[in-house]
């Protein structure tokens, strides 16, 4: 039985696109498509690995956001306010004159902490987003 092909339109910043075609080349890829397949077969398997976790857990959330969008700064020490039972420490630092890094070290139920990475992945001018799972209580 042939897979059958959806076709979507997707609007994304121009630097992001051209960064996103030297990824391309570099690879090899022989369409745009096949690398956004691919980009999108890791996130679900990241995703799905993430949704299998279970208990308690020590381990650091980075995220790289853009500090120039209004808000930002104080949107991601709200949302840290709200789960700071959950956070032992944040390390940030500025990659550039727009670009921050952020890592804050968590431990507690991984239930939680999803949730506080969802929520900062939700907001508007963070770039990324990658929880790393250090050691399971």
């Amino acid at each position: 039985m042939e897979e059958e092909i959806a076709r979507i339109g997707v609007s994304l910043p121009k630097n992001l696109l051209d960064e996103f075609d030297k990824v391309i080349a570099n690879r090899g890829y022989s369409s745009r498509s096949e690398a956004i397949r691919d980009a999108i077969r890791a996130y679900l398997l990241e995703y799905k690995w993430l949704e299998k976790e279970e208990g308690q857990v020590v381990g650091a959330i980075s995220l790289v956001y853009d500090h120039s969008v209004k808000g930002i700064s104080d949107a991601i020490t709200d949302v840290q306010h709200e789960f700071n039972v959950y956070i032992s420490a944040s390390v940030h630092l500025h990659l550039d004159a727009e670009q921050c890094l952020e890592i804050v070290l968590v431990r507690g139920d991984i239930a939680q902490i999803k949730k506080l990475i969802d929520k900062l992945i939700s907001l508007r001018g963070v770039l990324n987003v990658k929880f790393m799972t250090a050691f399971r209580l």
